[in-house]
């Protein structure tokens, strides 16, 4: 059976493993993310000792994803500009001399779901992540959303609250999702992180309230058969019901459809166990080898 590399490219660490075409995640290592050519020179050296037929990267963004795009591969205006317009995919291909499936890291993330988690089987699939951003990876008939580039949904608008005063912690837009609704926008609002704050009924209505407006609009926009939510600010439980009951509040009965009408089955946690991105990557490694 074929070798896989895998690489889950955050901001801060990046996640390596080898895998096989099944998702067996065979062994696995990470390290901080630093400059590009450091990094990239780690990578090389630790899968060329290990035999891959092919190499599958979700990678931070923005990126280019677009094949036919000269700049394919390509990091784009991220906010860590050492790696601005850094040919990521195209100096891993060259040094390791195998086909390299490329994607964003929560479009890799939603591939993980629909292949081997809580979406698993379906075609049509949103996965969301809440942590130090907020992302969304859009699986639609059966392939990730491409457009002139993948989507940024984290940065949709959101009505802001009654009483919610807080500078939005996005550099870009005064009220969009991610400003009002990541973990940093959490701990600035309340001066402690999530994670301290368990048990206050007020941080995750109020959290919950902004994430069922961004659920209920890639609802009417991507009609997804499911919806996974994954990322370090979704381990607060307590959440789930409370989006639930607010996303069916905002649609007000506008969708009836056999999964709206069981949201609990609708709206759930990532099935994953915290790997879906790296799983995620391993399957467009395995794509890419297929020529899928």
């Amino acid at each position: 059976m074929s070798r896989i590399g895998a690489i889950e490219a955050g901001g801060t660490k990046m996640v390596l493993a080898v895998g096989t075409e099944d998702g067996d995640i065979l062994e696995r290592t990470a390290f901080p993310t630093t400059d590009p050519a450091s990094s990239i020179a780690r990578m090389v050296e630790w899968f060329s000792g290990r035999s891959i037929d092919a190499l599958g990267v979700g990678a931070f963004g923005p990126t280019c994803v677009n094949p036919s795009d000269a700049s394919f591969g390509y990091v784009l205006e991220t906010p860590k500009v050492a790696w601005r317009h850094v040919d990521f995919r195209g100096a891993l291909a060259a040094d390791l001399n195998v086909p390299v499936g490329y994607d964003t890291d929560v479009n890799a993330a939603c591939l993980g779901e629909a292949t081997y988690g809580a979406g698993k089987g379906l075609d049509c699939l949103v996965y969301v992540t809440v942590g130090t951003g907020i992302g969304a990876g859009v699986l639609v008939d059966g392939k990730l959303l491409h457009g002139m580039l993948h989507a940024e949904a984290g940065h949709i608008p959101v009505t802001r609250m009654e009483g919610d005063g807080l500078p939005s912690v996005c550099p870009y837009h005064p009220s969009c999702l991610e400003g009002l609704a990541s973990g940093p926008s959490i701990e600035s609002r309340w001066g402690r992180p999530a994670a301290d704050l368990e048990g206050r009924d007020d941080v995750w209505e109020l959290e919950a309230a902004y994430l069922a407006q961004g659920l209920a609009t890639y609802v009417l926009c991507y009609a997804p058969r499911r919806i996974v939510l994954g990322g370090g600010v979704m381990s607060q439980l307590q959440l789930f019901p409370l989006i639930r009951a607010g996303m069916s509040s905002i649609l007000a009965g506008y969708v009836r459809t056999p999964e709206i009408e069981d949201l609990d089955t609708y709206i759930v946690p990532s099935g994953c166990a915290g790997d879906q991105g790296i799983l995620g990557a391993l399957e467009l490694g395995r794509r890419a080898l297929r020529g899928d």
